[in-house]
């Protein structure tokens, strides 16, 4: 009976494992070669799984290469939804956003390099572009039923705490890290900008 309950999360985990090891090899041969000259097959390879293994997982490099950023979405998403309930959305959103950003820590060398690497290649860039479109809606949604506001400025608060999060990595990436700057404290100067037009 105990082998029972516990084989689905082994399972699970097995899975997780394999879609991280596959996402590594994805960024480590994209940062080496560049996006255009690695291929399906060579990712596999360096993740010691078959083609049709990567297929299982992800639909293309692409998705492979920006798992790491659609993840940190997903992650996004659970802690707004945990904040506690007398929180405005605003409040939410910042307050998950600094501890999603204090769990993660600085940034490493892959997620600077996905960053840089979304920002050169049409195809990454167009699937992190999707990936925005849909973190906005679903917190807007939320922010709905949070707030039980209107629909226009769940999008517009949703769509600023997004784009003032965009810029402050696009500034620490260019300028910020050299010079010191925790990526956590230009999210939180950014989002500081936005206050008078959201705090309740």
């Amino acid at each position: 009976m105990l082998a029972m309950t516990t084989t689905p999360g082994l399972r699970e985990r097995k899975k997780a494992e394999t879609r991280k090891a596959i996402y590594r090899a994805a960024l480590h041969l994209v940062g080496e070669r560049g996006f255009d000259e690695v291929t399906v097959e060579a990712i596999a390879d360096l993740a010691n799984i078959s083609r049709r293994t990567f297929f299982n997982y992800f639909a293309d490099k692409a998705e492979a290469v920006m798992y790491g950023e659609e993840e940190r979405h997903r992650l996004l998403v659970a802690k707004f939804r945990a904040r506690p309930a007398e929180e405005s959305g605003w409040q939410a959103l910042r307050g998950a956003a600094e501890e999603l950003f204090g769990e993660l820590g600085e940034p490493d060398r892959e997620w600077v390099l996905r960053g840089k690497l979304a920002r050169r290649h049409p195809s990454l860039l167009a699937r992190q572009l999707t990936g925005l479109g849909l973190l906005e809606q679903t917190l807007a949604q939320d922010i709905v039923e949070r707030d039980g506001g209107d629909t226009l400025r769940s999008r517009l608060l949703a769509g600023a705490f997004l784009a003032a999060t965009r810029v402050a990595i696009a500034v620490w990436l260019e300028e910020d890290q050299a010079r010191g700057r925790s990526l956590r404290q230009t999210i939180a100067a950014a989002l500081d900008e936005l206050e008078p037009a959201f705090a309740d």
